[in-house]
């Protein structure tokens, strides 16, 4: 079949493996072009609707008896172990007139349901998670109270990072320019400290940064996170309004709340409901008082990567100009790895950046990297510079952060290496659509639009979860499973993270795992408008099918 075929040859074994099989482990060669495709704009014509598959009656009313079985047992468990283990449970019952620590209800989720499936969850990893991932090995003890480590690992095919462009490498332009640069400016954050901290390579990855997604200005952070989590208390007070997804991101959530702003959330991606909301609050003011806003932020992610769909981005523009809106988008997800340039959501729908205000984003996904940016106008970033709490009480970004960013931007320009770039580009989105369509043709529920990176597998019952993740874990193959609170409680789901390291043989190799797995457990529940393929004929014809969109069509 393969080289991933037998994952037990020494190819994957890292202290015997040569220079040469190391880069294929973190970076899978191009085994034919016609396994690229060239994502295209779709000069501003918004995305149809998309219309969910659901799973039949039984799939729903099984999860819900799953659920009640599980809570019932843990209650009983509560009961008996209060009663006669009372050394047991210390941690939920007064001592010596001290309040617990936790409160049993608030603790009941995590001891009773989501520790039983603790081990599918954090799992240790070592080295670069690139195309293999090396899985440090663990052996769980009293329903994964504890885990004890026999000092083995194990090399797994990887599908579990967000390594969308596959730039997680121990060698190549990346890695020397991050090595050059420790060289030249050491290991503490920024190099040699200037004036509020910023040295030269703070500024050209800023001016890079503002060049690449097509803003005037921009501002680099250490943390992602931390990007969205100060950044609206600074421009934000408890007299403005901000409009948010329901779906966003928990660092958007975390952001506002801090700010005071008052915060009023519209169902997922449907621009009536939000139209409809903002002529409301446009009418009715501010709370109390009834006067004007000072300002109404709507506020999206540009990829949802629980869900894998795009915001709506012609439509919010022309709802932002409408009603003299300003507009936030969260990059995380979609840039580098969305658009035919690699320039997120305004290259994709083909709509120039000036039409948004703010454009955040992170350089943990496509570009192996870490930290976030902040992109806008020279005037905001000209403030934020002044008062935003990130940059004058956080460490700034290490120097081999910077370089390692600065080098991929320049990659993914053509400025460096020209080709790999557009090359990397067009595997991630050949590699997406393959395995989405794939997926869906083996009759499995699959969220998410075509060209997505994220690729959402639904599997509905909690106790198929660990099963999945196990079996797959059996098969050398790493994977993401997600489950409430970051899913509706009977939305638990497989999330597979596509990147451009891995190769056609690879998704290959996965589907035929994927694809017994979810046999035995039940999975393909999709409705489907055509009879289920089989696995050879998916393989065979879908590589070619999946460059259409017309297969993609709800």
């Amino acid at each position: 079949m393969s080289s991933i075929a037998n994952l037990k040859v020494p190819l994957v074994e890292f202290p015997e493996q040569s220079v040469e099989d190391k880069k294929a482990n973190e970076f899978g060669p191009l085994t034919s072009k016609e396994y690229l495709y060239e994502m295209k704009s779709r000069n501003g014509e918004p995305l149809q609707e998309l219309i969910l598959d659901t799973p039949p009656y039984y799939v729903v009313v099984i999860t819900y008896l799953n659920y009640l079985i599980l809570l019932i047992l843990g209650h009983i468990h509560d009961f008996l172990g209060l009663t006669f283990q009372k050394d047991r449970h210390q941690d939920i019952m007064e001592k010596d007139g001290l309040a617990p620590w936790f409160s049993k209800f608030e603790s009941f989720y995590v001891r009773r349901l989501k520790l039983r499936i603790d081990d599918c969850f954090s799992r240790p990893t070592a080295g670069v998670p690139g195309r293999f991932i090396s899985c440090i090995d663990r052996i769980a003890h009293n329903l994964n109270s504890f885990y004890t480590y026999p000092g083995t690992s194990t090399m797994c095919l990887n599908l579990s990072s967000y390594n969308y462009l596959g730039f997680a490498q121990s060698e190549g332009l990346c890695t020397s320019s991050a090595l050059d640069s420790i060289d030249k400016y050491g290991v503490c954050a920024g190099g040699p400290r200037t004036q509020l901290g910023t040295s030269e390579l703070h500024i050209s990855t800023e001016k890079l940064v503002a060049e690449f997604v097509g803003k005037e200005d921009a501002m680099v952070f250490s943390q992602g996170y931390g990007s969205n989590a100060n950044f609206f208390n600074s421009i934000l007070d408890p007299k403005c309004l901000v409009i948010s997804d329901e779906l966003n991101h928990t660092s958007i959530r975390t952001g506002v709340r801090l700010s005071g702003a008052t915060v009023k959330a519209f169902k997922h991606n449907n621009m009536e409901v939000l139209e409809k909301l903002i002529k409301d609050q446009i009418v009715n003011g501010q709370p109390k008082t009834h006067r004007p806003w000072k300002k109404i932020l709507i506020c999206v992610e540009g990829l949802f990567s629980m869900e894998g769909t795009m915001c709506n981005l012609p439509k919010l523009v022309e709802l932002k100009k409408k009603y003299k809106c300003y507009l936030y988008v969260d990059e995380a997800h979609s840039i580098g790895a969305i658009g035919p340039n690699g320039r997120g959501v305004c290259d994709y729908f083909g709509i120039s950046p000036s039409n948004l205000d703010i454009m955040m984003g992170t350089f943990t996904k496509s570009f192996g990297a870490a930290g976030g940016y902040i992109a806008a106008d020279k005037s905001i970033i000209d403030r934020l510079r002044c008062d935003l709490t990130t940059t004058n009480y956080g460490e700034s970004v290490p120097a081999a952060v910077l370089a390692q960013t600065c080098t991929s931007l320049r990659i993914i320009t053509g400025e460096l290496n020209p080709g790999e770039g557009l090359e990397r580009l067009q595997r991630i989105a050949f590699n997406s659509r393959y395995l989405r369509l794939a997926l869906k043709r083996l009759g499995f529920i699959v969220y998410g639009i075509a060209d997505s990176p994220v690729v959402p597998m639904l599997l509905y019952a909690p106790s198929k979860m660990p099963a999945f993740s196990r079996m797959m874990l059996q098969r050398k193959i790493a994977v993401v499973v997600v489950a409430y609170p970051a899913t509706p409680l009977i939305e638990s789901r497989v999330r597979f993270c596509v990147s451009a390291a891995l190769t056609k043989e690879d998704i290959d190799y996965l589907l035929r795992h994927v694809n017994e797995v979810g046999e035995k457990l039940f999975l393909k529940v999709s409705s489907g408008k055509t009879a289920r393929w089989d696995i050879e004929d998916v393989i065979k014809h879908t590589p070619v099918d999946c460059k259409d969109d017309r297969f993609f069509a709800n």
